[in-house]
């Protein structure tokens, strides 16, 4: 019994101390010598901080009437060197907002509807940028996202998404 035990003790003993040794071992990091000699092309890189814009302005509170101006304006990436790039396509949505009268409260409510499509332009389509310069209301919300761009040939991109409110 006490062979038994003792054999039992030292394969516990073993792997313990193989579980420890495991665990000690951490992956080296690459020092700036063995960086400097991968020779990886400069514009394989992401670019440091993309900037999304409609037309000149970024995420914002627009004026109804400056909002119509840009509804024929096409978005816009740029990078923190100023470097413009081409929008492949975005996801786009409108929140439309209305308001009502709640029948069992008789207290007055905002209604929001989402209407939106994907496009595979920089633009806004004519029969958008129509239909939305006649319903366009105050407090309504113009989402651009999955702004995709071409960052290098066969290199594509999601740039930040662009929120735009009427006031």
């Amino acid at each position: 019994m006490l062979k038994h035990l003792s054999a039992f003790t030292f394969l516990l003993l073993m792997i313990n101390t193989a579980t420890f040794a495991q665990s000690g071992r951490k992956p080296v990091p690459a020092t700036k010598a063995s960086s400097a000699n991968k020779t990886a092309p400069a514009n394989n890189k992401r670019p440091a901080k993309l900037r999304s814009s409609w037309g000149l302005f970024l995420s914002d509170t627009l004026p109804k009437s400056q909002v119509v101006k840009l509804l024929d304006s096409a978005l816009v990436v740029r990078d923190e060197k100023n470097h413009l790039y081409p929008v492949l396509s975005f996801a786009f949505t409108y929140e439309q907002h209305q308001p009502y009268l709640n029948d069992t409260t008789g207290q007055p409510g905002i209604y929001k509807d989402y209407t939106g499509d994907n496009f595979k332009t920089s633009r806004l389509p004519a029969l958008w940028s129509t239909r939305l310069k006649e319903s366009l209301q105050q407090g309504d919300v113009l989402y651009f996202d999955d702004i995709l761009i071409e960052y290098v040939p066969d290199k594509l991109y999601r740039a930040p998404s662009l929120r735009i409110t009427v006031k």
